[in-house]
């Protein structure tokens, strides 16, 4: 009748599904490479501690006031919590302060263009050309 069974069939198609998709020994170390940097990301430079990649600035500050003695410079531990600012941590009030600046200088850029023109309109005139 046929070449075999259905099970066997299948448990053959799926080891040359698994030859196919199966990572290079390079793509493993590489894999593994990325996992260990990830998990080790932020490292407290006091204590080394090790936090994840996806560990927020809020946290590593907790960190600091929670293990360290009071006075410590949050930006000794960590890099990143050098321009933190703890009664603002999700950064709102610095984006509000930027998009103000902005604004403001936009109107600045505005009035300038207006004033431009209208000097141009009072004082410039074409000549007439003579015939």
């Amino acid at each position: 009748m046929g070449k075999g069974s259905n099970v066997q069939k299948a448990a053959q198609a799926r080891e040359r599904n698994a030859k196919d998709k199966s990572k290079t020994p390079e793509e493993r170390a590489a894999a593994l490479a990325k996992a260990k940097k990830d998990a080790e990301a932020f490292i407290c430079k006091v204590c080394k501690q090790a936090f994840m990649v996806n560990a927020r600035p809020p946290v590593l500050y907790q960190h600091v006031t929670a293990k360290h003695p009071a006075g410590i410079d949050p930006a000794s531990c960590f890099d990143v919590l050098k321009d933190f600012d703890p009664n603002d941590p999700k950064g709102e009030k610095k984006a509000a302060e930027d998009a103000s600046k902005a604004a403001a200088m936009k109107k600045s850029a505005v009035k300038k263009s207006d004033d431009l023109s209208m000097l141009l309109d009072a004082g410039l005139k074409a000549p007439k050309k003579k015939a």
